[in-house]
C-alpha cells in the first residue's frame, strides 16, 4: 500500500476513541502546556519587546533634537 491511497487508514478509522475510566480528561491549556518547554523560539518575545522599545526610543529622540539645516 502507497502514501497516496486514500484508504490506507479504513481498518482503523471507525474505532472508538479511548476514554480511561480513571483519569480525568485533561483540559485544551493543560495539553498545550505540556509543549511549552519545547517552544523553539524561547525568548524571542522578549527580543521583540526590547528591539521595540529602542526603536521607539531612537524615534523619541529624533523627533525631539533641532533640526539640521
Amino acid at each position: 500500500m502507497n502514501n497516496d491511497d486514500p484508504r490506507r487508514y479504513d481498518d482503523i478509522i471507525d474505532l472508538p476513541h479511548h476514554v480511561s475510566a480513571t483519569r480525568p480528561h485533561m483540559p485544551l491549556a493543560d495539553r498545550a502546556a505540556q509543549f511549552a518547554p519545547y517552544a523553539a523560539l524561547t525568548g524571542f518575545g522578549d527580543v521583540i519587546t526590547e528591539t521595540a522599545r529602542l526603536a521607539e526610543q531612537d524615534f523619541l529622540s529624533e523627533d525631539t533634537e533641532p533640526a539640521q539645516d
